[in-house]
């Protein structure tokens, strides 16, 4: 059986994360646990914000956060699917 690595100091259960989930976003990695293998990792917003600038500052071609270009495009998807739906399909927001 292969040893996974926990990047982390800090884990918890995805059954403890359950009951309180805030407890957990702070500023160091918590490796979340499913049956004793990591599902994945928690961070709080200021550490999660410092590693996209930190990554976006070394990466020429990754960008975490959409260009202008793309927001105003995916704003145009948006309200072409909102002008194009029927009544029946808008009817699951009234």
């Amino acid at each position: 059986m292969p040893v996974q690595s926990i990047l982390a100091e800090k884990t918890v259960s995805v059954s403890e994360l359950r009951k309180k989930p805030m407890d957990y976003f702070i500023d160091e990695p918590v490796a979340v646990l499913s049956n004793n293998k990591t599902a994945g990792y928690m961070v709080s917003a200021a550490l999660y914000e410092q590693m996209v600038r930190l990554i976006e500052s070394k990466s020429q071609s990754s960008q975490f956060r959409p260009s202008s270009a793309r927001l105003a495009s995916i704003a145009l998807l948006g309200a072409e699917q909102l002008l194009s739906a029927s009544d029946k399909e808008l009817a699951d927001f009234e």
